[in-house]
C-alpha cells in the first residue's frame, strides 16, 4: 500500500492532502509498466515480476475469468492498484497498493471495497489475504473490513524472508451484517 509517485504523474499536493478522487478502472496490459514502477517503489524487496502480472491478467477476462484487477488513476497518473483471484468459492486478495501520497485519502479502502465486490460477483464465501507482519497500517485497514488473523506464513515474502499474517473475511448474511448507522 505504498508507492513512489513521480512528479510527472501526480500533483504537487502535500502527502495526505485532500485531492480529487482517483478513478478506478479495470487493469489492462498497458498498465503493467506503470504498475511495476509503483510496485518496485513500494515493495523493493519482493516486488512482483512483469510475468506475474501478465499471468494474472490472462485470467481476468472472458467467460471463465477468475481474476479481477483494478488500477486507480489521478490526473493522468497511476496511483494505486489491486487484484483478486477467485477459486472454488474462495477469494484471495493477491495485491493491493496505493502511492504514498494517497495514504490516508481512502483510496486503499476504495480499492478493497471494489475487490470485495468482485469476490461477491465470483460467489466467494470467504476472502483471504497475506500481509507483512510489520505492516500495521494495512492490517488496521483489513480489520476495519472484517478480516481476522488466522495464521502466519514464515518467510512468505522473498527474498527478504519476511513473515506474513494470513487474514480471512467470511461472507455475512444480511442478518449477520453489522449495522452501518452512525458511521
Amino acid at each position: 500500500m505504498t508507492a513512489r509517485p513521480s512528479p510527472d504523474h501526480l500533483s504537487a499536493s502535500p502527502p495526505g492532502a485532500p485531492q480529487p478522487g482517483a478513478v478506478l478502472r479495470e487493469m489492462r496490459w498497458w498498465d503493467i509498466a506503470p504498475v511495476l514502477d509503483l510496485e518496485r517503489e513500494l515493495f523493493p524487496e519482493d516486488a512482483w515480476s512483469p510475468g506475474m502480472f501478465w499471468s494474472e491478467l490472462a485470467h481476468a477476462r472472458g467467460p471463465h475469468a477468475t481474476r479481477r484487477y483494478l488500477v486507480a488513476e489521478l490526473e493522468g497518473g497511476l496511483v494505486g492498484y489491486g487484484g483478486l483471484a477467485a477459486v472454488d468459492g474462495t477469494g484471495d486478495i493477491q495485491t493491493i497498493a496505493t502511492a504514498r501520497d494517497q495514504w490516508g485519502t481512502g483510496l486503499g479502502a476504495r480499492l478493497l471495497t471494489e475487490l470485495l465486490g468482485a469476490a461477491t460477483d465470483f460467489e466467494c464465501h470467504e476472502v483471504l489475504l497475506e500481509v507483512r507482519v510489520d505492516n500495521l497500517r494495512a492490517q488496521r485497514l483489513y480489520e476495519r473490513f472484517g478480516f481476522e488473523p488466522i495464521g502466519f506464513r514464515r518467510g512468505y515474502y522473498q527474498p527478504g524472508n519476511h513473515d506474513a499474517l494470513v487474514m480471512r473475511r467470511t461472507t455475512q448474511t444480511s442478518s449477520e451484517a453489522p449495522s452501518v448507522q452512525g458511521t
